[in-house]
């Protein structure tokens, strides 16, 4: 238990705890209407909203691996969460989170937390700007105090509910809405330090009650009153079926939470120039997902945006966090009889304004300007967030992202015939004195730069023997700027050098950096080609070539490859005196 704390208390003071204790009075202030506003999303009461933040947020800044981390019910989870309760219900939400939260441990105690800089930012904007489109669309019936709404987990068929319902408009909800939009976007101009979520709430609330009462539902006449008690302890129906019925969605639950986690620890540590522990992140957010369902709590992640508030109200350590969820509990002891006259359509326009902020506008448009690959990915990803789902656009986005990525890469490798330049002192190869008239028929050298992977290894198999007309004794392949090579490398590698061999030649390696070396160690081709095939420098395996050649076939060649051609290609005394006997010969026949 004293390691689990360890570095993050350290140091700590009085004046630690007086910036601590502001900055969680203030994102405890934020996070009270939020709380209420994502649970009404997901299609479940306020209070457990509530619930999730004091429980989650002191739970994952105790053992979270980020100090400012401040976690809770986010807008991202809304359409998963929503869809979860359409189709299996509150209570099944309770398991599919808890099972979540098991997951994010695994997770975190496997060190899977560095695998957040794989997923490609197409698909985070992607999924991101997609769940903020259903969020905002989503608010559209409170926002105009529209009834007989029935709620449906795909985005068409909610549309199609809005439109058709759209005559049964409340003017009383639309300005009420608007009063809170106003407030909003003016308290910041006005009041900076002061939440404009939070007077928004209260300023058309306080309207709202005293004029029109009686024509705008609230949460209390949506969902009954807010108990100011404290949750129940409750163990949610566990059964083996329901566990295979929720293993999918609670996945989907433990990936977007990760990230999101994550995520939000990364901006943390550029605020504050620290480093988090990402598997330590992880098993936090689960110890919180794992407990937060057992009081009624909905699943929890960081909040990037009030983690930021945190930071900017001075907090020092994850104290800060712990009274954030200490200032929503006393809240909900003291003033949850006044949360009941809450009208929905001022609930509506927080969530819009929470849509907007997390839509990733600025680099969406600037991902799509590039028309690129990541331009499509992009796309997939938003389009079948907002009309499918979240598991199916994140399993398209990144099964495309990967075959876009191996195609780039499979372009990246270059396959060049090469010589030494002669004209040259340090006579490095080059591939420009490559031609017709200067290329050596007994051996062949080519320098590859590039991975060898599935995308490019029948490329590389191809460009080798499909420019290899005269049939060389000998093939040298320069390896130096080959970072690695999968299976399929391997298999079309070795593919290249039992062609050679079945025609009595021979391949030499130059150069190969040691990771490769290993990796064809492991797989025996390293033994399979031979030790003394290996070369560090071409120099040396150019040496060990022109050992290997049949000198005959060089008397006479007018190529001059290599610099020791001259000689070699001048016959010997005895075969002077052969050509010449021949020649005399050929006179007398004449």
């Amino acid at each position: 238990m004293k390691r689990l704390f360890t570095g993050r208390f350290e140091g700590y003071s009085f004046e630690s705890f007086q910036k601590d204790l502001l900055s969680g009075v203030i994102v405890g202030v934020i996070a009270i209407p939020l709380a209420m506003a994502f649970a009404i999303a997901s299609g479940v009461k306020p209070e457990y909203g509530i619930y999730t933040t004091c429980i989650a947020g002191i739970l994952i800044s105790l053992f979270g691996g980020s100090k400012y981390q401040i976690g809770g019910p986010t807008g991202a989870f809304i359409p998963i969460l929503f869809g979860i309760v359409i189709v299996y219900g509150y209570e099944n939400l309770l398991l599919a989170g808890l099972l979540a939260g098991i997951m994010l441990c695994l997770m975190g105690l496997f060190r899977l937390g560095s695998l957040i800089k794989f997923i490609p930012q197409p698909v985070t904007i992607g999924f991101t700007s997609g769940i903020a489109v259903i969020i905002f669309t989503g608010q559209i019936a409170n926002l105009l105090g529209l009834t007989g709404i029935k709620k449906h987990e795909d985005f068409i068929s909610n549309m199609k509910e809005i439109v058709v319902h759209i005559h049964t408009i409340n003017l009383y909800s639309l300005a009420t809405a608007l009063i809170c939009f106003l407030v909003i976007l003016t308290t910041p101009k006005l009041l900076p330090k002061i939440p404009g979520s939070l007077i928004g709430l209260i300023v058309s609330s306080v309207i709202a009650t005293l004029f029109f009462s009686e024509h705008v539902p609230t949460i209390g006449t949506s969902f009954g009153a807010i108990p100011n008690t404290l949750p129940h302890f409750h163990i949610p129906d566990i059964t083996w079926g329901h566990i295979q019925q929720l293993l999918a969605p609670a996945f989907v639950i433990a990936v977007l939470g990760g990230i999101e986690s994550l995520l939000s620890a990364v901006v943390a540590d550029g605020m504050t120039n620290s480093k988090h522990n990402s598997n330590r992140e992880l098993i936090g957010q689960g110890i919180a997902n794992i407990i937060t369902p057992l009081f009624g709590g909905i699943p929890a992640t960081g909040a990037i945006a009030r983690t930021a508030t945190n930071i900017k109200s001075g907090a020092v350590s994850p104290m800060s966090g712990v009274i954030h969820g200490l200032v929503v509990l006393l809240t909900l002891l003291l003033l949850a009889p006044y949360a009941s006259h809450i009208p929905l359509a001022s609930m509506a326009p927080i969530l819009m304004m929470v849509a907007w902020n997390m839509s990733e506008r600025k680099h969406f448009l600037h991902v799509l300007k590039t028309k690129t690959g990541d331009s499509l990915v992009l796309l997939v990803t938003f389009f079948f967030t907002v009309f499918t789902s979240l598991t199916t656009a994140v399993e398209l986005g990144l099964i495309l992202a990967v075959i876009l990525f191996a195609k780039r890469m499979s372009k990246m490798l270059v396959i060049t015939k090469v010589l030494p330049d002669d004209t040259k002192e340090n006579r490095k190869v080059r591939s420009h004195v490559v031609n017709e008239a200067h290329d050596c028929p007994q051996i062949s050298i080519y320098t590859i730069e590039g991975p060898l992977f599935f995308g490019a290894a029948q490329t590389f198999e191809q460009g080798i023997l499909e420019t290899i007309h005269c049939k060389p004794k000998i093939l040298i392949l320069r390896m130096g700027k080959v970072p690695f090579m999968d299976t399929t490398g391997e298999f079309y590698f070795r593919n290249i050098a039992q062609h050679f061999k079945k025609q009595n030649g021979l391949v030499l390696i130059s150069g190969i950096v040691p990771s490769l070396k290993e990796a064809l160690e492991k797989t025996g081709l390293y033994r399979e080609f031979g030790e003394e095939h290996f070369f560090n420098h071409t120099g040396e395996a150019i040496n060990y070539a022109l050992a290997q050649i049949e000198t005959k076939k060089c008397v006479g060649c007018k190529h001059f490859a290599f610099r020791e051609c001259i000689q070699l290609s001048q016959p010997s005394e005895g075969e002077k005196e052969i050509d010449d006997k021949e020649k005399v010969l050929g006179l007398v026949r004449r």
